[in-house]
């Protein structure tokens, strides 16, 4: 895990509730002195930021990247398809941060084409956040890439077999380059679990037998979805609530349970060969998306280890969003309450007893959102390998082949995942505001469902 010399020990609002905190700044940050190289007369080091997809999610990271400490960062450029969120966006980052801020209406961009036209006003060397559905992701990449522009791209980066093929081909080229990447999740960037994964890789809790994760909660944003209204466009409609479909975000299991997964293939240090998996809907009512309530996975490394992954999201049930670790010597928490603070411990039992703790993560664990822009800008100023993109089209690789397991009824190969031929959006790349939607309701306003079972050779 990438640490800078002295970390951010603030807090600042998640990326979700950033619309929600409209003008809440991040805390005082401790000054990272090798973060920056100084300025010398004439010479502006000043890095340019353009944000690719102004909801709540990409104003969130914008603002992490405006608070790294110690390091002139200014926002030049916004881009979405939605006026709204790139209006609000506009607001809201320049009322917490008025003078790093600087984007006219001429640098507000709308469309399909607008982030080229975002990436398009920085300079080589300068960044850009992707923020929009991860169905778009390989195709602004690829852009970035062009452009020799350092990323920082939200998580997940692919959603079906074609398009992760297709962004580990960029994945090579970004590697032939001196391009720095970060990816979204952030949980790598964890000190209290940086410490425990150092711990457990050093056998401290013996040879891990079983990992185990839960994501059950209420319903989160909206993934439950009903029929398109009258009036809206449906490709707009499905990209404005992109957690419903699967070409655009791979559903709530992608979307929601790749943090679980990640972290827990961190402390085992590898990832999962194979998926089997169930799940099914519940009295769902009007709502007509594409997800299951309930998903269950059981995950298996090539060493026979297994990953039990259960998710659920349905009101009045109870909650849970953690990660646990088993050894042949003792246990782990590896996360308990979302994604932070993780409050990570080790036990020499199973019962997770304070009696039996013989270590935890001492002291206020530094936000983690904060810290993977801390160490990504650490990595520009002062010329560091830096790049995430492989580690995140393999956690989103196997993401979906747990999701397929689930959605098909079948076991699902980490191969089987990857050579698929099911693209979800082959077209996404020359999508316009005129286009149709990848995929279309039928005559009662539904939308094609997984049918485990009866479709077994693609998820719907």
């Amino acid at each position: 895990m990438k640490q800078n010399p002295a970390p951010h020990t603030g807090s600042s609002p998640s990326r979700r509730e950033f619309l929600k905190t409209t003008g809440q700044v991040a805390a005082a940050t401790t000054l990272v002195a090798a973060a920056a190289r100084p300025v010398h007369a004439g010479e502006d080091n000043t890095l340019r930021v353009a944000l690719v997809g102004c909801g709540g999610r990409g104003s969130g990271a914008a603002l992490d990247a405006l608070s790294v400490p110690g390091s002139p960062i200014k926002l030049v450029a916004l881009a979405d398809v939605f006026q709204r969120r790139v209006q609000n966006s506009y607001q809201n980052l320049s009322q917490a941060k008025p003078d790093q801020v600087d984007v006219p209406e001429e640098r507000r961009f709308l469309g399909f084409d607008a982030y080229q036209k975002a990436m398009d006003v920085l300079r080589p060397g300068d960044v850009v956040i992707l923020a929009t559905p991860p169905a778009f992701r390989w195709v602004h990449f690829a852009y970035a890439l062009d452009k020799g522009l350092h990323v920082f791209m939200e998580k997940p980066v692919t959603v079906d077999g074609p398009s992760t093929r297709r962004f580990l081909e960029l994945v090579d080229r970004s590697e032939k380059t001196n391009l720095k990447v970060g990816v979204g999740l952030m949980c790598r960037h964890c000190e209290a679990r940086g410490q425990l994964a150092e711990r457990i890789q050093d056998g401290q809790i013996g040879d891990i037998t079983t990992l185990r994760a839960y994501r059950v909660t209420g319903p989160v944003v909206q993934e439950f979805t009903k029929r398109k209204p009258q009036g809206k466009s449906e490709l707009l409609y499905q990209i404005e609530r992109f957690h419903a479909f699967l070409w655009a975000s791979g559903g709530l299991f992608s979307d929601f349970m790749i943090h679980n997964i990640d972290e827990c293939c961190w402390m085992k240090n590898a990832w999962p060969v194979e998926a089997k998996a169930m799940g099914g809907r519940h009295y769902r009512g009007d709502y007509v998306d594409q997800n299951f309530d309930v998903y269950a996975v059981e995950y298996t490394f090539d060493d026979g280890t297994k990953l039990m992954l259960n998710g659920r999201i349905m009101s009045g049930c109870d909650n849970e969003f953690a990660s646990y670790a088993h050894g042949t010597k003792g246990s782990a928490i590896i996360s308990s309450a979302a994604h932070t603070p993780a409050r990570s411990r080790i036990f020499k039992g199973h019962k997770f007893k304070t009696s039996e703790e013989t270590w935890r993560f001492e002291g206020r664990e530094p936000n983690p959102y904060q810290l993977e822009w801390n160490h990504l800008i650490d990595a520009i100023r002062n010329d560091q390998p830096y790049n995430e993109a492989r580690r995140g089209a393999e956690a989103s690789l196997v993401t979906a082949m747990g999701r397929m397991a689930a959605h098909t009824g079948r076991v699902i190969t980490r191969e089987q995942m990857l050579e698929h031929e099911h693209e979800f959006a082959p077209d996404v790349d020359q999508l316009t505001m005129d286009s149709a939607a990848p995929l279309q309701a039928d005559a009662e306003g539904a939308y094609p469902l997984p049918l485990p079972g009866l479709v077994t050779e693609r998820e719907y």
